[in-house]
């Protein structure tokens, strides 16, 4: 089944809260979750009804990635994404990533489509009890049609008939000891990510001097006002109309939110001058987007809020 420009609507309320992925993931240094059938079947068909390409090529990179390996992203109900940083060279972090997908899958089919797409780059491991499909790549793929990754090696395991884990074989391993020992990892980042459970997409990290460091942004009182950041967090959600953007902040000590609080109201300002200036869609979405932005300090947090129309997003995203 294709996705569609027409979807039914569906009350907020109707949504409900199913257990949480978060708690299944191995030691990380930030987590995410994204809920894949609402963000496909509901959310993206909305940003894209007056951009059709767009909507149609969409559609083409989720046969292509069920086609590569055997997996149709619209069975997933949610992903969890687990990320962990490495910083391989002076001024350079590298961000290793896994995911854990529930939903409805075949291992038989994932591995005979795995098998044709690695051209026969492919092996199996045993550990912890399960199995590990390994195929060599060396390619980009859109995992589950959206994300652009280049990837060498996918690895895969069913941790149960229904969680799908995905990443390079050093992470599904982890995930897997992670899963037969059921040691809750990362308690604190899972809070973060669930600030709003029902939204499509949830986020928490912990950002290290050495993660803001690397940033390398060149305006030296921003980067001071950032040295005091120590966690971030956030969601994406969708009313009928618009999409919903959350990002919350915590900092050494109050001074530090209050300072970074001063600075971002500060750029709100100046770029109330420059808004003006831009036309068509993306005048449109930038006004409505400052428009709509609050910025409020509470102690050492720092909460940023906006709202824009689904329907302007689609009009930018480049065909």
């Amino acid at each position: 089944m294709a996705v569609t420009a027409q979807t039914r609507n569906r009350p907020a309320n109707a949504r409900t809260a199913t257990p949480s992925l978060l708690a299944s993931l191995p030691q990380s240094d930030a987590i995410a979750q994204v809920k894949v059938k609402r963000l496909l079947s509901d959310v993206m068909p909305k940003v894209l009804a007056n951009n059709s390409a767009k909507l149609a090529e969409l559609n083409a990179n989720i046969e292509s990635f069920k086609t590569r390996t055997g997996l149709d992203p619209r069975s997933f109900d949610e992903v969890a994404l687990s990320v962990r940083y490495t910083y391989p060279s002076e001024g350079v972090t590298k961000l290793i990533t896994a995911a854990l997908a529930r939903g409805t899958f075949s291992p038989g089919a994932m591995v005979a489509a795995g098998r044709l797409a690695a051209n026969g780059n492919y092996r199996e491991e045993k550990y912890g009890g399960k199995t590990v499909y390994i195929f060599k790549l060396d390619e980009n793929l859109r995992v589950f049609g959206v994300i652009d990754l280049r990837i060498r090696e996918l690895a895969s395991s069913a941790i149960d008939a229904k969680t799908l884990a995905l990443g390079d074989p050093t992470s599904i391993r982890s995930i897997i000891d992670a899963n037969a020992g059921r040691k809750f990892a990362n308690p604190d980042l899972v809070n973060l990510a669930n600030n709003n459970p029902t939204a499509v997409i949830g986020f928490g990290g912990n950002l290290s001097p050495q993660v803001i460091k690397n940033l390398d942004i060149s305006n030296s009182s921003l980067t001071g006002d950032l040295s005091g950041l120590r966690q971030a967090y956030g969601s994406v959600d969708a009313t009928e109309k618009d999409l919903e953007i959350f990002l919350g902040a915590k900092t050494v000590d109050a001074n530090a939110a209050r300072d970074l609080g001063d600075t971002l109201e500060g750029l709100k300002q100046f770029g109330a001058l420059f808004v003006g200036r831009l036309s068509g869609a993306r005048g449109v979405l930038a006004k409505s987007a400052l428009t709509n932005l609050k910025i409020v300090t509470q102690a050492n947090e720092l909460q940023i809020r906006t709202a824009v129309a689904q329907a302007d997003i689609g009009p930018l995203v480049a065909n």
